[in-house]
């Protein structure tokens, strides 16, 4: 019999996902499931749940945010135990990029009969103490640090809408940086709105920062966005959402297998939604270094 660990972040979304935990429920209902439902009371909890739960040889689900998949993730790293995800979130990028939608209840249809989908994971060391801090999605600095931190204190509605007020608000703030890259081992100076390094190459509820990326090609998209007019950069926010930001000849697309990201001045290092490292920051690719429950086609 399997054995499900489901864990859940009652604030995610606003509450989105503690509404929809009946139907979680009911949804895994199986007698092929031993399923197990904690919500969660902190960080720390989560993952002291998720690591428990994987030395037990159980199967780990994070419903909530991005938030909530890299807190699991990082706990089960190392251990034998598949993640699963259940959108509950604002943004649900990973979710999305796995295929999965933003329905949790009908997501479990995916927990229940997926298939396991090897993925790599990201990791960040910083100067100030951070080891080996796993993030799913992008690691950025500059402008969306500034934008992540607005969005991360909104009220907790929709993800795009979120992100949309923040970028304003954050751009207004903004004063340009000089980001110092390495990129393998390769120095890259210039200044700059942006530097992210994307393992899955979505953020912020819907943006393709990086709309090439694979979870499962053992590399980084370091995607860099040149230092330009204000006015200039706003035409260009658009079109993160679709992916064709990477045309534009102020935006600059490099893979690797380890990047630096540094600046002129200390930034915070966000991903998934969080807090991650600071400046500067080792960031490298792990490949291949977790399972998750993934759509069977």
């Amino acid at each position: 019999m399997r054995r499900l660990h489901v864990l859940c972040n009652p604030v995610a979304g606003g509450g989105r996902g503690l509404r929809a935990l009946d139907g979680v429920r009911e949804a895994l209902r199986d007698p092929a499931l031993e399923v197990t439902i904690v919500r969660t009371e902190s960080a720390t909890h989560a993952a002291l749940a998720a690591r428990e739960a994987a030395e037990a040889g159980g199967e780990v689900v994070a419903f909530g945010g991005d938030g909530m998949a890299r807190i699991v993730a990082h706990a089960i790293r190392g251990t034998d135990a598949s993640l699963g995800v259940l959108p509950g979130g604002r943004g649900n990028d990973l979710a999305a990029v796995l295929g999965l939608g933003r329905d949790p209840v009908a997501a479990c249809e995916v927990v229940r009969e997926g298939r396991r989908r090897s993925i790599d994971l990201a990791e960040a060391d910083d100067a100030h103490g951070v080891r080996g801090a796993t993030f799913l999605g992008v690691a950025s600095i500059g402008l969306e640090s500034e934008v992540a931190r607005i969005a991360e204190r909104a009220p907790r509605i929709g993800g795009q809408a979120t992100y949309a007020g923040a970028m304003v608000l954050g751009l207004l703030r903004w004063r340009s940086a000089r980001f110092a890259l390495r990129v393998d081992g390769e120095a890259l100076e210039l200044p700059g709105f942006l530097a992210g390094a994307a393992n899955s190459g979505r953020f912020g509820g819907g943006m393709r920062i990086a709309p090439d990326a694979a979870l499962d090609d053992g590399l980084l998209d370091l995607v860099v966005v040149e230092d330009l007019p204000k006015w200039r950069f706003l035409t260009l926010a658009p079109t993160v959402f679709l992916g064709t930001h990477v045309r534009r000849p102020q935006v600059h697309v490099r893979r690797a297998r380890e990047v630096v990201l540094d600046a002129d001045r200390s930034l915070e290092v966000f991903a998934d939604g969080d807090p991650l490292a600071r400046t500067p920051a080792t960031i490298r690719v792990l490949p291949r270094a977790i399972s998750v429950l993934a759509p069977a086609t």
